[in-house]
């Protein structure tokens, strides 16, 4: 697995949807790729720290902000 297929499939390893085959690869890349590792590390920060967000605890300004920055992501 690399580093970018990691990236692409964390939130789905998270959430503990991967399947048993994906999740071996994602966790033996994990034992050779300290960058991945600090990576997850920060996704779980993030996912801690936003996770309680409600769409309604958010200002129409900064909802418009955040869908901005995230609307071309994937591409």
């Amino acid at each position: 697995m690399t580093c970018n297929e990691l990236v692409e499939l964390v939130t789905e390893y998270l959430e503990g949807a991967l399947p048993d085959s994906e999740r071996r690869r994602f966790e033996r890349h994990l034992k050779e790729c300290p960058n991945c590792v600090t990576y997850l590390e920060q996704m779980r920060l993030a996912v801690r720290a936003l996770g309680g967000l409600s769409q309604d605890s958010l200002s129409p300004e900064a909802r418009d902000q955040l869908m901005s920055a995230f609307q071309d992501w994937k591409r």
